[in-house]
């Protein structure tokens, strides 16, 4: 079984198709099935998962609120008891009618906002200036009714091309290109609405695919189904790994440009392929007429071999030629970096983690984090690490535990609990620590899942200190993945357990608390598992710093008690008892770092934003990260006070 622990969504390039999967009305209870009989509470489909279910399936179309009126939604939010029951009836007869019903209902409202968008395209083209938007508008409610819907659509259009504009920077900004973007606008609204449209045979595909995403989600907040397409993709981001020719995508006014090269690929390798250039042809055929997704099934089509692309070079005006080996590519980019910076006689090492990932070919966050130890210890003395996660959100958990037992000697590192109550011990059998000096763990809101894991683990032995936002994410689940397996026959993740570090305590809901509190661009943010849709709840078992090995087998104990127990991670308190005198030495500093009170004062003024702000040069604070910066101080201040004792 491979155990996942990931929260943020995968970004999803591709569609369904027909020629390869097709999904029928019966997989609908084959699949969910499949998922109750792993889930961690619910265990059949009940009229809770029922009414649920309807209402993510409206939402999963219309998160931002802008295809339906309060009065319309309000029958597929608020079911009646008769009509769960029914649906629950009608799903063991695998009939999915009320989700037919819903379906239609959407394929109404798809109708009404082309009419009302064409309408809305045709004022903001001949608008002289409809770019007075700051930001996506958020929506909590539903429309009252369809006046207030259109200006809502109008709001979200004109949102639209201020944000094309802005990506456009140096274009004269004419009704010409107002009239492109819109018209590229229009055809991704259509890529979203078109499968809920489809009458011929791969109707019934997709309401099943639908119904199963909705299902799913009504378990809990990290349930997920997947197509074919989305695993592949959730696959390369896990495995850090994927077969391509590494270049990076996105559609705009004048095609598909390339706005990327993945580092070591052979694009980049090539020195022939520049960011900005424009597919007109991929082996010889023209990608004239193509829609986004077409391009992508063409590129990912041509099997083991070369490729080769006809690129348009706007600031050059002319088309080049050039042929690429598709190959595996490692996404060296999201894999783990390190670097050092000097301090008294030796050096403090900072390491950058963004995800805990493991593939098939043997590479691991775990070992590039061991060789990186090895490597600093080469080029000095090293007197400490910051291990950076704020933007870690999960990946494999025994990845998790891998990692944290790289600063433990033996012990428990994760405890799980599942569906029936039974319990497992995840634990480090190495007595041996790679790195036991101060520590520094720099988390953020955003670090989550086994990013939360090993900063609690850390921090319940004592042996590093987490400094960052006052919380992380706060989720604290297990889910089982069938994304890796290469023998699946239906792709999901589902939530099979809890987890708990040493301490006995979970992360979920909560997160790690941070022992010195340095905010970072997310900390004003509503992000965590606390504001999602069905989170499951908190709770605690028992700690157990002294391993009962109750889940070890009897002939096996004699072994543990003469190997294992007598190297058992003490829990340290050195770095703990210095918490006082780091915190006031913070405050101090922070008091008087003009960079830093600037931070605070643009973040105080991002509270009723949705999304994080990233600092400019422009916005007067420099370039400096400012959270690393206090992270390696409060490092140095470690090392100082250990040298008194």
């Amino acid at each position: 079984m491979r155990f996942l622990l990931l929260v943020l969504p995968v970004l999803i390039l591709t569609l369904c198709s027909a020629g390869t999967f097709q999904l029928t009305k019966k997989d609908v209870r084959r699949a969910t099935d499949m998922m109750l009989k792993l889930h961690v509470e619910h265990k059949e489909f009940s009229p809770l998962m029922a009414r649920r279910s309807i209402k993510l399936y409206l939402e999963q179309f219309d998160p931002d609120k802008i295809y339906f009126t309060a009065r319309e939604a309000l029958p597929f939010n608020d079911l009646k008891e008769e009509r769960l029951r029914a649906l629950v009836t009608n799903y063991l007869k695998d009939d999915l009618s009320e989700y037919a019903n819903l379906n239609q209902a959407i394929q109404g409202a798809i109708a009404r906002a082309r009419i009302l968008r064409a309408q809305i395209a045709a004022q903001l083209i001949q608008s002289e200036e409809p770019f007075s938007l700051p930001k996506m508008m958020s929506y909590t409610d539903f429309a009252k009714n369809e006046t207030e819907l259109k200006e809502r659509i109008k709001v979200h259009l004109a949102y639209l091309v201020n944000r094309e504009r802005y990506y456009s920077s140096g274009h004269v900004w004419d009704k010409e290109q107002r009239r492109q973007t819109l018209e590229l606008w229009e055809r991704r609204f259509h890529r979203i609405e078109d499968p809920y449209l489809i009458t011929d045979k791969m109707a019934e595909h997709f309401l099943v695919l639908h119904t199963l995403k909705a299902i799913a989600k009504s378990l809990d907040a990290h349930t997920s189904y997947y197509s074919p397409e989305e695993a592949h993709d959730m696959r390369a981001s896990l495995e850090k790994q994927f077969e391509g020719i590494g270049i990076i995508l996105r559609e705009g006014i004048e095609g598909v440009a390339i706005v990327g090269l993945v580092k070591g690929g052979p694009a980049e390798r090539s020195g022939r392929i520049l960011v900005g250039d424009v597919i007109m042809a991929i082996d010889g055929k023209s990608v004239a007429g193509l829609s986004y997704e077409e391009i992508l099934r063409r590129l990912q089509e041509v099997s083991r071999g070369q490729i080769q692309l006809d690129l348009k070079r706007a600031k050059m005006n002319e088309l080049v030629k050039v042929a690429l080996a598709k190959e595996k590519i490692l996404m060296q980019e999201d894999r783990l970096t390190y670097s050092a910076e000097p301090f008294a006689d030796g050096i403090i090492g900072k390491l950058v983690l963004s995800s805990f990932y493991e593939s098939g070919d043997g590479s691991s966050c775990e070992k590039d984090i061991r060789e990186a130890l090895r490597q600093l210890k080469k080029q000095g003395n090293l007197l400490g690490v910051v291990l950076d996660m704020r933007e870690n959100s999960g990946g494999f958990l025994s990845q998790a535990v891998k990692v944290a037992s790289l600063f433990l000697s033996s012990g428990i590192v994760v405890i799980s609990k599942y569906s029936q109550g039974e319990t497992h011990y995840l634990r480090n059998l190495d007595i041996h620590s790679y790195y036991n000096g101060p520590l520094v763990v720099l988390t953020s809101r955003a670090s989550a899942s086994a990013a939360e894991i090993v900063a609690q683990a850390l921090q319940d032995y004592g042996t590093a200190l987490v400094v960052g936002d006052e919380r992380t994410y706060g989720k604290g689940t297990i889910q089982y993945q069938t994304v890796t397996d290469p023998s699946a026959s239906c792709f999901f993740k589902v939530t099979v357990g809890r987890y708990y570090t040493v301490s006995g305590r979970t992360t979920q809901i909560d997160g790690v608390l941070a022992d010195i509190n340095i905010p970072s661009h997310y900390s004003n943010i509503n992000i965590g598992e606390r504001f999602l849709a069905y989170p499951l709840k908190s709770d605690r078992v028992p700690s157990v710093y002294t391993d009962p090995l109750s889940d070890i087998e009897q002939k096996n104990h004699a072994w543990f008690q003469q190997n294992y127990i007598p190297h058992l991670q003490k829990k340290i308190s050195v770095w703990t008892r210095m918490i006082p005198t780091l915190k006031t030495n913070t405050e101090e500093c922070l008091s008087k770092n003009k960079d830093f009170t600037l931070f605070m004062k643009v973040l105080d003024e991002q509270k009723s934003k949705e999304t994080p702000f990233y600092p400019t040069p422009l916005q007067n604070w420099g370039s400096e990260d400012l959270q690393m910066h206090q992270a390696v101080r409060i490092l140095k201040d470690m090392v100082y006070l250990r040298s008194l004792l």
